[in-house]
C-alpha cells in the first residue's frame, strides 16, 4: 500500500475511534456512574450550603466548610461557578456599629455612637436665630465612616490586579465569629481563594485585618493585592475652607508613604494620583474623623493611588504578590475607624488589637497614626494650650469656660508688658502738642513728617512700637487656638451655652459673637493713645475692627469667644491701671 493509500484509511480509522470513545463516555456519564454523595460535592458549593445553614467549627469559624475551603482544589474547580448567598452581618460594639456586606467582603457602614459622634451640620444665620426662640434642633445624623459609593468598593474590599484578576466585587461568605467580636470572609473564584479576618476587642475603635491570599491552580502566578477604602460623600455634611468660610470639614484620600502624609482634596487633580514607596497608613481622611488601615510590622513596598470627587474619596493601596501553586500569603493589618483623638491615635495599635493576629508589642511598633492630627509649625504652642483647656475643662466642664479660662491665663501672664504699655502711652500723650506741631508744618511733605516725629521719638527716648509689643506675643497664641480648634476633637461638637453655640468649632450661625468682637475691638483701640493722623486714627479705630469682624463671621466660635474675652479683658485692664496711674500721681503731687 502506498502512502497516498494509506493515509485515507487512518483517518477514516481515527474518526471511528473517536466515535466509539465519545458514546461510551456519554453512556458511563449517564447510565452507569452514580451521582456524587452529599459529602463529595464541589468544595465551593459545599461551602455556601454550609455557610447559608450557619454551620460553625468549635473556634466559631466554618467547621467543614474551612477544611473544604482550605484544600487546593486543581484549576478546573476553581474556576467553576461558585453560588455564594448575598448577607449581610451586623455587629455590635459599644462605640461603634459595623454592617459586612458579601458584595466585595467588606464594610456597607461603620456608625459611631454617642452624641459627641455626629456629622457638623450646617446651621444657617435664620435659623440661629429660631433657636433662640424656642425652635427645635434636629440633631445631625450619626458619623458613618464607611460608607460605599454606588458602584465601587466597599471599605475592606480586596482585589487582586493582574494577568489573572481577581475583582474587588467577589461576593464572599459571611460567618460571624464565636462570641460576636468578628467576622470570617471567603471567597473561591478565578483560582485565587482569600480568607479575611476581621476581629476586635469589646472597646475602642481598632480592629484587625488579616487577609489570606492563597493560589489555588497548578501555576505560578503574581500581581498585585490591591486594599481599597472608598467612602461616599454628602456635600451636606461638607464644606471646603476657604478665607472668610471657616475651617472646612471636607474629607481626603490618604496615604502616608515614603515617610510623607500625601492626601488629595476635591479639586486638586482630574485624575487619580499614585505614589509608590514604604506605605506606613492609608484610608480616608477628615477634619475630626479618620477611617485608617495599616499593616502590624510596619510600612510596607507598594503603590497608593488617591481619588477626590465632589462626591467621592477612595484610596487604593496596592502590593505586589508572587505565588507557586498552592502557595500563600497573609497580610496582617491593623485598622481605625472613630475620632481622631490623640490619645487614641497615639498608641495604635494597641497591644491587646496586635495580640489578635498573634502579635507583641515589639513585633507591632506604633502606626504613627496621631500624625493625622497636624498642628503645623505651632505644635508645641498647640500643644500646651490644649493641656491648658483640658485642664481648665477638667474643673469647670465647660469647653467654652476652659476658653475663658485661657484667656484669662494669657492676659495675666501678659500683665507686665501691657503695664509697660500704658505707662509709655501716658508718657507719649505728652509729645500729642508736639506731634500736632510737625504734621501742621510738613502737612504737604509726608516724607519729611515722619523722619522729624522719629526723631521726636528719639530725643524723648520713647519706643512708638512698644505698645504693639502685647498683641504682637498673642498672635502665636491666637494662630495656635485657631489650629487647636481647627484639629482638636476634645472641643468637636462641645457646646458653650444655650440653644445656639452648640459647636465652638463651628462658626456661631447669628453672628452674635462676632458682632460683639468687633465692638470691644473698637473701644479697644479708642482707648489707646492717638499718634497717628486723621486717616491712620480712622483706619485702626474703625475699618481695622470691621474687617477683622467680617473675617471671624465664618471661623469657630470659640475663636470669637477667645478674642471677644480678650478684648473685654484688655478694657477692664487699661481703665484699671490707669487708675493706678493716676491714683500714683496724685499721691506723689
Amino acid at each position: 500500500m502506498t502512502p497516498q493509500q494509506e493515509n485515507p484509511q487512518q483517518q477514516r480509522n481515527l474518526v471511528l475511534f473517536l466515535l466509539v470513545a465519545l458514546g461510551l463516555s456519554f453512556v458511563w456519564s449517564n447510565f452507569v456512574s452514580p451521582p456524587p454523595a452529599p459529602g463529595e460535592a464541589d468544595a465551593g458549593v459545599q461551602v455556601a450550603a454550609d455557610a447559608d445553614a450557619g454551620t460553625k467549627g468549635a473556634d466559631g469559624t466554618a467547621g467543614t466548610n474551612g477544611a473544604a475551603l482550605s484544600a487546593a482544589p486543581s484549576a478546573p474547580q476553581a474556576d467553576a461557578p461558585v453560588e455564594v448567598p448575598e448577607r449581610s452581618l451586623e455587629l455590635f460594639r459599644p462605640e461603634v456599629v459595623y454592617t459586612f456586606t458579601s458584595n466585595g467582603g467588606g464594610l456597607s457602614s461603620a456608625v459611631l455612637t454617642g452624641e459627641k459622634m455626629r456629622e457638623q451640620k450646617k446651621v444657617g444665620f435664620a435659623e440661629g436665630w429660631k433657636r433662640w426662640f424656642g425652635a427645635e434642633r434636629t440633631p445631625a445624623p450619626q458619623m458613618n465612616v464607611a460608607m460605599p459609593p454606588a458602584g465601587g468598593p466597599v471599605p475592606l474590599a480586596v482585589g487582586i490586579e493582574g494577568a489573572t484578576p481577581l475583582p474587588h466585587s467577589t461576593r464572599y461568605l459571611l460567618e460571624e465569629i464565636e462570641g460576636g467580636n468578628g467576622v470570617v470572609m471567603r471567597a473561591n473564584e478565578a483560582g485565587w481563594k482569600v480568607e479575611k479576618r476581621v476581629r476586635y476587642e469589646p472597646d475602642g475603635f481598632e480592629f484587625s485585618y488579616e487577609v489570606t491570599v492563597t493560589n489555588t491552580s497548578d501555576a505560578a502566578r503574581k500581581g498585585d493585592v490591591a486594599f481599597a477604602w472608598a467612602r461616599q460623600i454628602d456635600p451636606e455634611f461638607e464644606e471646603a475652607p476657604s478665607m472668610l468660610g471657616g475651617v472646612g470639614n471636607q474629607s481626603r484620600a490618604s496615604c502616608h508613604v515614603d515617610g510623607d502624609q500625601e492626601i488629595l482634596l476635591p479639586g486638586q487633580e482630574d485624575a487619580p494620583v499614585s505614589f509608590t514607596g514604604p506605605v506606613r497608613y492609608f484610608g480616608i481622611d477628615q477634619q475630626y474623623f479618620t477611617s485608617q488601615l495599616f499593616f502590624f510590622e510596619g510600612a510596607r513596598q507598594g503603590t497608593c493611588e488617591l481619588e477626590s470627587t465632589t462626591t467621592l474619596r477612595r484610596v487604593k493601596a496596592s502590593f505586589p504578590v508572587e505565588l507557586g501553586p498552592g502557595a500563600s500569603q497573609t497580610f496582617k493589618l491593623g485598622g481605625f475607624a472613630g475620632p481622631k483623638d490623640t490619645d487614641l491615635l497615639e498608641v495604635a495599635p494597641s497591644a491587646s488589637t496586635a495580640a489578635l493576629v498573634g502579635l507583641d508589642a515589639k513585633q507591632a511598633p506604633r502606626a504613627g497614626l496621631d500624625g493625622l492630627v497636624d498642628f503645623g509649625f505651632l505644635v508645641v504652642i498647640c500643644k500646651v494650650l490644649l493641656a491648658v483647656l483640658k485642664a481648665s475643662y477638667s474643673v469647670l466642664g465647660n469647653w467654652g469656660l476652659a476658653i475663658i479660662a485661657l484667656t484669662f491665663f494669657v492676659k495675666m501672664a501678659l500683665l507686665p508688658l501691657t503695664y509697660k504699655q500704658l505707662v509709655s502711652a501716658e508718657e507719649m500723650k505728652k509729645l500729642q502738642p508736639k506731634m500736632k506741631e510737625i504734621q501742621a508744618k510738613y502737612a504737604n511733605d509726608k516724607e519729611k513728617q515722619q523722619l522729624e516725629t522719629l526723631k521726636l521719638y528719639q530725643e524723648a527716648k520713647m519706643n512708638p512700637l512698644s505698645g504693639c509689643l502685647p498683641m504682637l506675643l498673642q498672635m502665636p497664641v491666637f494662630f495656635a487656638l485657631f489650629t487647636t480648634l481647627r484639629n482638636s476633637f476634645d472641643i468637636y461638637g462641645e457646646p458653650f451655652f444655650g440653644p445656639v453655640w452648640t459647636d465652638l468649632t463651628f462658626k456661631d450661625p447669628t453672628y452674635v459673637l462676632p458682632v460683639l468682637l468687633g465692638v470691644t475691638m473698637i473701644v479697644t483701640q479708642r482707648l489707646q493713645p492717638q499718634m497717628m493722623d486723621a486717616a491712620q486714627a480712622r483706619l485702626m479705630n474703625w475699618i481695622m475692627p470691621i474687617m477683622f469682624t467680617g473675617f471671624m463671621l465664618g471661623y469657630p466660635a470659640g475663636l470669637s469667644l477667645y478674642f471677644f474675652t480678650n478684648n473685654v479683658m484688655s478694657i477692664a485692664q487699661t481703665y484699671g491701671i490707669r487708675k493706678w496711674l493716676e491714683h500714683k500721681k496724685a499721691k506723689a503731687a
